[in-house]
């Protein structure tokens, strides 16, 4: 699954590891998506679809 939120577009976000002794290594945050039946605008069905938490949080979505 990719993690990519439907909504907001959140998805993964790259960095550096960086040790105690200040090596550098690449890195991954991936997003808390999660796969939700939502209620769509315009459609008497729910669609599954997949949302970050903090669009769940806030709202943005509306559970069917």
């Amino acid at each position: 699954m990719m993690a990519k939120c439907s909504i907001c577009g959140k998805s993964v976000q790259f960095g550096k590891n960086v040790s105690h002794s200040h090596r550098k290594s690449n890195r991954i945050w991936k997003s808390n998506v999660k796969s939700v039946r939502c209620k769509v605008e315009g459609s008497a069905n729910a669609k599954r679809m997949y949302v970050c938490t903090s669009c769940l949080k806030s709202g943005k979505v509306e559970r069917a």
